[in-house]
């Protein structure tokens, strides 16, 4: 039965995982990636990793993001291996007092990779140096989101850092201002090949003079044609245009490119002053040259109208199909503006036309749609309040079928369930991989796990259930049985210490044909003593200390780190229950599309200024 439309984290409550789903006749998996119990699943000097898009040659795009504080060189002989404990993360401001620290690095990974199967490898994005080398700061946040065939990488860039000298100002503590050229833009990678994405609106111009803002475009997913989708700023806000006004007025003191700079950052509550028109857009590759083309939006403002709209696409078929969202009036009512999913398609001229994916009026707040196969099925969520609480719930939707109406499965329940749950890619074989709430207490953090959705089936599993004793941190004891591996660590007091080894998948990011998922796991860590300074405290031994429980073992804490499973060829999936302790959840950041959706869109926020 389906209906129609019908992040801290609760660790205690992840003891559940293993009885969510009832039997089930999906494959099992194995995790790839793994290293003696750990995942290989970030880059050196970076404390969480993400993977985001695979292609159907076992190749993979990610995100590494959160550098460390601490490195090898902060303790004598740099003898410590810093990746035996949770280091801290470097603090990222945006100021245009303080220089700018680049704190997210795109990478690459493959089953037949230069430097190891499934290794994490650097990849320089419009001059980026890997995180690991402390004798050059970055400035630029790369990432990457998807990986056609071909090899062929997308996702975006910022500016690089540029400084104006301010000596002769005082009360200033810094001998130089700081700001770039624009906040971010997309790119396209091949070989050594770097294609920005360009805007379209890129400049302010007023009167005689013209002011260089950079605009903003973005990336999200590329087609074995070389298609890629995302979005573009096609002209400034209203609010904006008055700020960039401002920094040209008398009653300003800075530099015109600091004060522009100054509007473009996110202040206190993340909004920016400057913001822009935005809309969904495909740039066609050929010849290393990129080719733009703007979507419609769901409809065509008045000529005088002042606000703010916004559309991104977020997914691609081999057809050209984009799929993702955008502003529309629902049923023509103009009392009714909301953000909802959309599909974009070429009509007999072989022009794109808006189509919206249809939701109920009153129920649902808000819609997306994420991936689309090359048979025409898309797969989103929409949010809606269910018993009483905002929900997110994962939908399909066939777009060949002239009155389809989107399809909300069953998850862990006979019926709808109030556990949110996100898609975010689907196979041609219907395989949907997200990731789904896996607890039912409404007045807690609700953990979350990867799901594995097979349509044609109509089998909804939790990955973490399908997975092989191996592959979740067991091993086999003297006695034949599976026991958690423990992870053996010395103290600074030179005490030897020991933990669970615990791996838990919390989102499936991407799904080839062959059934590969990447995504993130998490994995449990232990946590060192810090000072003051937050500075790692040394013991005598020259080992750093950890923080230690009233019992005498290590606090853990979770970390997310890239995570490549495969069908197994052989084994079953692990029905081995513990209640053992969980430790305690640490995550900076978001995975996913979420800095995608987070950059200045602010998640379709309008602006009526």
């Amino acid at each position: 039965m389906k209906s129609t439309l019908d992040k801290a984290l609760s660790l205690v409550a992840l003891g559940v995982l293993g009885v969510l789903n009832s039997a089930h006749a999906a494959p099992v998996y194995e995790i790839v990636n793994l290293d003696n119990y750990d995942l290989l699943g970030t880059l050196e000097g970076t404390r969480n990793g993400y993977a985001l898009g695979i292609n159907a040659n076992d190749e993979l795009v990610g995100i590494s993001k959160g550098k460390k504080k601490l490195s090898t060189s902060d303790v004598e002989d740099g003898i410590i291996d810093i990746e035996d404990g949770i280091a801290p993360e470097e603090t990222i401001t945006y100021s245009i007092t303080e220089a700018i620290v680049a704190n997210n690095f795109a990478f690459t990974a493959a089953k037949n990779g230069a430097t190891g199967a499934w290794l994490p490898t650097f990849d320089s994005i419009n001059g980026t140096t890997q995180p690991s080398d402390t004798t050059v700061i970055n400035s630029v946040d790369t990432f990457y989101y998807g990986i056609n065939d071909a090899g062929i990488k997308v996702g975006n860039m910022t500016a690089p850092e540029k400084k104006v000298d301010n000596t002769a100002t005082t009360n200033v503590a810094d001998d130089y201002w700081y700001y770039r050229d624009y906040e971010f833009r997309g790119i396209a990678k091949q070989g050594d090949t770097e294609i920005p994405l360009i805007p379209p609106y890129t400049q302010f111009v007023k009167d005689d003079k013209t002011v260089e803002l950079g605009g903003w475009s973005a990336a999200s997913a590329v087609n074995n044609n070389n298609l890629v989708a995302g979005y573009a700023s096609t002209a400034i806000s209203k609010y904006g245009s008055d700020r960039v006004t401002n920094c040209l007025g008398t009653d300003n003191t800075l530099p015109l490119d600091i004060c522009v700079q100054r509007e473009q950052y996110p202040n206190a509550s993340g909004t920016r002053n400057i913001q822009y028109q935005t809309r969904a857009y495909v740039w066609q590759i050929d010849n290393n040259i990129a080719i733009g083309t703007p979507l419609p939006l769901g409809f065509t403002p008045a000529a005088d109208d002042t606000v703010t709209y916004t559309a991104q696409a977020i997914g691609l078929n081999n057809a050209g199909v984009a799929v993702g969202r955008s502003h529309v009036y629902r049923y023509g009512d103009t009392r009714n503006l909301r953000q909802d999913a959309a599909y974009w398609a070429k009509d007999a001229n072989g022009e794109y036309q808006y189509h919206w994916i249809p939701v109920r009026d009153n129920d649902v707040n808000s819609s997306t749609a994420y991936a689309i196969n090359d048979n025409g099925l898309v797969v989103g969520s929409y949010r809606s309040y269910i018993q009483g609480y905002a929900r997110d719930k994962f939908f399909y939707f066939d777009s060949t079928q002239a009155d389809a109406t989107i399809v909300t499965p069953n998850d862990f329940a006979a019926k709808t369930s109030d556990l949110s749950s996100k898609p975010k890619d689907i196979n041609n074989k219907g395989q949907v991989v997200g990731y789904i709430e896996t607890t039912y207490d409404k007045e807690k953090p609700r953990p979350k796990a990867g799901f594995l959705y097979d349509k044609p089936t109509d089998e909804f599993s939790n990955i973490n259930t399908l997975l092989t004793c191996e592959s979740k941190g067991y091993e086999k004891n003297s006695d034949g049985n599976w026991a958690r591996h423990q992870v053996e660590i010395q103290d600074g007091s030179g005490k030897q210490l020991q933990y669970n080894a615990d791996i838990v998948v919390v989102e499936g990011a991407s799904i080839n044909e062959e059934g590969t998922i990447v995504g993130t796991a998490f994995i449990r860590k232990p946590a060192y003593q810090f000072d003051k300074n937050g500075k790692v405290i040394i013991g005598d031994n020259g080992l750093p200390l950890f923080e230690l429980n009233g019992n005498g073992d290590p606090v853990t804490a979770y970390l997310p780190r890239m995570v490549v499973l495969k069908p197994a060829t052989s084994g079953v999936a692990c029905t081995v229950e513990d209640n053992a302790d969980k430790g305690n959840y640490e995550r900076k950041g978001a995975a996913s599309l979420a800095w995608l959706f987070a950059l200045p869109l602010l998640w379709f926020r309008r602006r009526i200024r």
